[in-house]
């Protein structure tokens, strides 16, 4: 998991990363897909570079501020059914509930380390390719930094409320991947409820973790 965590620590970072010549604004129902990525990587970047907080690694302050104004720009409930796959329909009403929130919960403190790492990393936004009638889109960046560039692509699904980004890819791996097998062997041992307790125990051990910086 080591070189995933590492990957993916790429995830949260790419949402902070901005183009230059970007229109500010609060996004709405009708932001198109790639502006809507845009406008959180600016919105997102401004408030890192003001707060020395999350520079330092405060993760309890780096956790408000991806609730804050990135959380909203997903679906988790999605993103949490896929990692199931088969399993997902087994669940519970309640356990649905219960693990879509444990699961965000893991992979923003799995993750938030990448924001208090920001130094002179840029991102290139692809041409979106898309129909004007499309549900289901995939926006397409490239994150530039000190080592190679890496590709980084965004799954959305336009819903009543707007575009959500519901997995990612970076060179080739897809978020909900990178869990499935995870989720479904929990699950196999210890069935619905043990998956449950698994991610309580894993964020209870990554809130009682010490910063690395």
């Amino acid at each position: 998991m080591k070189s995933l965590k590492r990957i993916y620590s790429l995830v949260l970072t790419s949402l902070l990363l901005v183009s230059t010549a970007i229109v500010a604004h609060t996004p709405d129902q009708s932001t198109p897909p790639d502006a809507l990525i845009k406008m959180v990587v600016t919105d997102v970047m401004t408030t890192v570079k003001a707060d020395p907080d999350i520079q330092k690694g405060n993760i309890p302050r780096i956790v408000d501020l991806v609730e804050k104004k990135i959380v909203s720009y997903t679906n988790m409930r999605r993103t949490t059914e896929m990692a199931m796959g088969p399993n997902w329909k087994k669940a519970t009403p309640e356990q649905q509930a219960q693990l879509s929130l444990e699961f965000k919960n893991l992979l923003i403190r799995t993750y938030s380390g990448a924001l208090s790492q920001l130094r002179d990393q840029t991102v290139q936004f692809k041409s979106l390719r898309a129909a004007p009638d499309d549900k289901e889109v995939v926006v397409k960046t490239v994150v530039l930094g000190r080592g190679d560039p890496v590709p980084l692509d965004y799954r959305l699904e336009k819903t009543a409320n707007g575009w959500k980004v519901y997995d990612m890819n970076i060179m080739g791996v897809w978020l909900v991947e990178a869990y499935r097998n995870q989720f479904a062997n929990q699950i196999s041992q210890n069935g619905i409820e043990g998956l449950v307790k698994f991610l309580q125990d894993r964020n209870k051990q990554l809130a009682a973790a010490k910063p690395s910086n």
